[in-house]
């Protein structure tokens, strides 16, 4: 009788870890195209990624170097300081996007130039919802800030 619950034991972990490790595997293998990874202007002028890879970038643009092209293709280049990468978007940009404002784009570097699908363009950091504003003030805790 012992025997039995300790082979029924054994058995019930087993199935337990075999069923944890094809769960895991799962779960990587449908997470696979949902990352991104990020990468600065720097680190792709070291070691540049593969075509087909798709990651983010993130930097200022660099000044003097928007041009808008026919259509909605936009050029430009993002810096970290230590590298400048040229960068180019076919789409509708943020209204927040300028030069020498902080931006993070997702897509791919082909043949020298970071072709982006996604173009994300930093808020000004005192930028605050309505909402919260609104609930911060029904709770007597918000200040005006400093201009």
């Amino acid at each position: 009788m012992k025997n039995l619950k300790k082979r029924r034991r054994i058995q019930v972990i087993v199935l337990a870890v075999v069923a944890l490790t094809v769960s895991t595997a799962l779960i990587g293998y449908a997470m696979r195209d949902g990352i991104n990874f990020f990468r600065s202007p720097s680190q792709i002028a070291e070691q540049p990624p593969e075509a087909n890879e798709v990651f983010r970038i993130g930097g200022l643009v660099e000044e003097g170097t928007l041009v808008r092209g026919q259509g909605e293709t936009v050029l430009f280049s993002v810096t970290d300081g230590g590298a400048s990468i040229p960068v180019s978007f076919t789409g509708v940009l943020p209204d927040l996007f300028e030069e020498n404002q902080g931006m993070v784009g997702t897509g791919s570097y082909v043949n020298g130039v970071f072709e982006a699908s996604e173009i994300l363009a930093k808020h000004d950091e005192t930028y605050m919802p309505k909402e919260v504003v609104d609930a911060l003030k029904e709770q007597g805790v918000y200040q005006e800030p400093e201009s």
